[in-house]
């Protein structure tokens, strides 16, 4: 049985400090915090080498709440709800030590960030970032860390786990989030989001208010995870984009809207894909979150892959542009217009996009079903996994029935073969 942790605090000391609007990344995430009713917490358990001291660990937890301005991030909130960012220069934090006793560490670690993600985070008065090691006997086995979505991307969390290897010492490159909200309330910015604002509104008066007919019977639980893992749907992307030239992203989003027209019925199929945001000047290495999902129409019904395809390529680029905004005037247009349009898609493969698949058989399996929480109407996710290639599905049955879901998952098999 467990003891109870033990804690210790740790100092740290940056170098900027201030305060100011989100940053449009932010906001975005912000957004699906309030609505998702979580903290969106990244990570979990780490085993730690022999010999790993507390003052290594202490020193690591020290390293990522100075270098990195969002860790030092807490939120103040106006009467209406509204968040202003108040980034501190220096603070303290707790770093927990847990004693494992006679249980299986590694279990013991996986429970406390199972609490951790169950225990809502208060962004005005806590750190978003929770950090503990477990101990057995004189050894520290495990590290259990969980740092809110709010912090970072997956993008940016890719660089700071290099730069946490390394303990990179050189100046953060790249405006951070303060500096990024200060350049999209200038003029330049405005003028760009207020773009973006004309072209979703240019598509949204095309959509209809409904995305998906409504399910006959609404399964309970409401809200679905599935997995699909198939080889030949990653071998078939990788296929076409030798053979067209495109990236197999591109090729994966054509196949989803094929899919869902198929599925639904619904036509031209409207799907937001999210966007790094890292190709834009100075953006590439900073550790904090850009990524956004934009917006995108294709004419899909009765249409052959090989023209599917070259029309998604063709929306790529508005959609990809324009998927960065200010999140709440857009969320205000979208209302105002009246329609749904909670269909994402986001190629989270990173490096593992070009990694070899094996052939091998396809499977779908139901992960999870729950009453809380809640999934947006639609969400696919393409996972990068050793030899194969996964789709995960979130969705809410009020919209879109676990059968459907399955359905379209194997109808992007199809089409792409």
């Amino acid at each position: 049985m467990p003891a109870a942790p033990d804690r210790i605090s740790v100092g740290f000391q940056g170098d900027t400090s201030g305060e100011g609007p989100l940053s449009w990344g932010q906001l975005e995430n912000w957004s699906a915090i309030v609505k998702q009713r979580t903290w969106i917490p990244l990570g979990g358990v780490k085993p730690l080498d022999e010999g790993t001291t507390l003052d290594e660990v202490a020193a690591e937890l020290r390293y990522l709440m100075t270098r990195y301005e969002p860790m030092r991030t807490l939120l103040r909130f106006a009467g209406d709800g509204t968040p202003t960012q108040v980034v501190h220069a220096a603070g303290e934090i707790d770093l927990e030590i847990v004693d494992a006793g006679d249980a299986d560490p590694g279990r013991v670690a996986e429970d406390l960030c199972d609490a951790w993600r169950a225990k809502q985070l208060d962004f005005a008065t806590e750190w978003p970032l929770r950090m503990a090691v477990v101990r057995q006997g004189d050894r520290l086995t495990h590290m259990a860390v969980l740092v809110s979505h709010f912090v970072t991307d997956a993008a940016g969390a890719m660089t700071m786990l290099a730069e946490v290897a390394e303990r990179v010492d050189t100046p953060v490159p790249g405006p951070q989030p303060l500096a990024q909200a200060e350049w999209q309330e200038s003029p330049a910015g405005l003028r760009h989001d207020a773009a973006a604002r004309r072209y979703w509104a240019g598509i949204l008066q095309t959509v209809a208010p409904e995305r998906f007919p409504r399910p006959a019977v609404v399964e309970s639980p409401r809200y679905w995870h599935g997995e699909f893992t198939s080889p030949a749907l990653g071998l078939a992307a990788q296929r076409w984009a030798a053979e067209t030239g495109v990236d197999t992203t591109t090729v994966l989003l054509a196949a989803y809207a094929g899919a869902l027209t198929r599925i639904t019925g619904v036509d031209p199929v409207v799907i937001r894909p999210i966007v790094s945001n890292r190709f834009r000047p100075g953006l590439a290495g900073v550790v904090c979150t850009l990524a956004q999902a934009g917006l995108l129409s294709i004419p899909a019904a009765g249409t052959p892959f090989a023209e599917l395809l070259e029309r998604t390529r063709r929306v790529t680029t508005a959609a990809y542009k324009y998927a960065y905004f200010h999140h709440t005037r857009m969320d205000r247009l979208i209302t105002e217009a009246g329609v749904d349009i909670g269909c994402y898609f986001n190629d989270r493969r990173g490096p593992a996009m070009s990694a070899p698949i094996e052939p091998g058989e396809s499977s779908f399996r139901w992960v999870a079903a729950q009453d809380a929480p809640s999934f947006e109407p639609l969400f696919l996710h393409v996972d990068g996994v050793p030899g194969t290639l996964q789709l995960s599905l979130y969705l809410d049955a009020a919209h879109l029935a676990p059968a459907d879901a399955e359905r379209l998952a194997a109808e992007m098999e199809r089409i792409t073969a």
